[in-house]
């Protein structure tokens, strides 16, 4: 389980690479925030996505992790567990 200050942590970056990828400076990330949940989040938008998630927190994922992606939780989970396999 993920400590509740790397979960934020997590998020507020996660926050700030979809305001970012999308344009947009308002945007309020849920766990079960999804592709569907998102206008204009297509297959482009997703690798933008993982590519700034892949520098931002300096990991990588790999083909199983990102197919496995349902919705911005699971990301934040990947993220934690990648992040924390580095400390």
């Amino acid at each position: 389980m993920t400590h509740p200050a790397n979960q934020e942590a997590i998020y507020a970056a996660l926050t700030e690479i979809f305001n970012e990828v999308f344009m947009r400076d308002d945007m309020q990330l849920q766990p079960a925030l999804g592709a569907k949940d998102v206008p204009g989040w297509d297959s482009f938008k997703q690798i933008e996505i993982m590519v700034s998630v892949e520098e931002r927190f300096n990991i990588k994922l790999n083909t199983r992790e990102i197919d496995s992606l349902r919705c911005v939780g699971d990301l934040a989970d990947v993220v934690a567990r990648k992040a924390q396999n580095l400390a």
